[in-house]
């Protein structure tokens, strides 16, 4: 991912400072659905690659949005599930979409790669139920 669309990202996710110890979970559907509609796992794509998001049972909304049954989506890329009852960490593998989106372009290396998708609330905390994708794998062709 570029340095331009990671800063973009993370400008649009703190929109909203609170103390962890104050924030509460977000309750999400227990037939809540996330996933990444495309690239499927699997395949083999070029650099930049679009990432097409996916939801159901909730809506999205923009990070600091206090409405029932939403959240805004993060990425997880090349690492693992994040601690569930924390902070959802901002960095060139946590990429946080605060402003609602519901896709990215990034230019990912060429080599193999892992994506996933993680819901968090309004706070960046994932929900209760966490709600998150299964993680895919895609191979960036040279």
């Amino acid at each position: 991912m570029t340095i331009r669309a990671f800063t973009a990202a993370v400008g649009l996710a703190f929109t909203v400072a609170a103390a962890p110890s104050a924030m509460a979970f977000g309750h999400a559907d227990n037939h809540a659905e996330v996933y990444i509609i495309s690239p499927i796992d699997g395949a083999e794509v070029s650099s930049p690659v679009t990432v097409v998001f996916g939801l159901k049972g909730m809506g999205v909304a923009p990070a600091g949005t206090d409405k029932a049954n939403t959240g805004h989506h993060h990425l997880l890329i090349d690492t693992v599930l994040p601690p569930l009852d924390e902070n959802i960490p901002a960095d060139e593998n946590h990429v946080h979409f605060g402003g609602g989106q519901t896709e990215v372009t990034l230019d990912l290396k060429p080599g193999t790669h892992t994506l996933q998708l993680l819901l968090g609330d309004m706070n960046h905390i994932p929900h209760d139920p966490a709600v998150y994708s299964k993680k895919i794998t895609v191979t960036v062709k040279e």
